[in-house]
């Protein structure tokens, strides 16, 4: 099943489908390690929703919702 990575639930996981948008959101994406195959888990949501914490590729990543709309993940099942 596919889900936009700020879908997730805390503790939900899965592995990077797909990076969108425009050159430089993508870019910044591909540049902190959010890349296609990579695995992720959802760690923690702000109080009033933005930002979210995942796990990938072993640290911690912050991002807000606006840039998470971009990735696609597919959730283990």
């Amino acid at each position: 099943m596919e889900k936009i990575l700020k879908e997730l639930k805390p503790g939900e996981q899965g592995v990077v489908k797909r990076v969108g948008g425009d050159g430089a959101v993508k870019r910044r994406l591909f540049d902190m390690g959010v890349t296609p195959g990579a695995p992720v888990k959802m760690r923690k949501v702000a109080p009033l929703g933005d930002p979210i914490e995942v796990t990938l590729r072993g640290y911690e990543l912050t991002l807000r919702k606006a840039e998470a709309e971009n990735v696609t993940v597919v959730i283990s099942e």
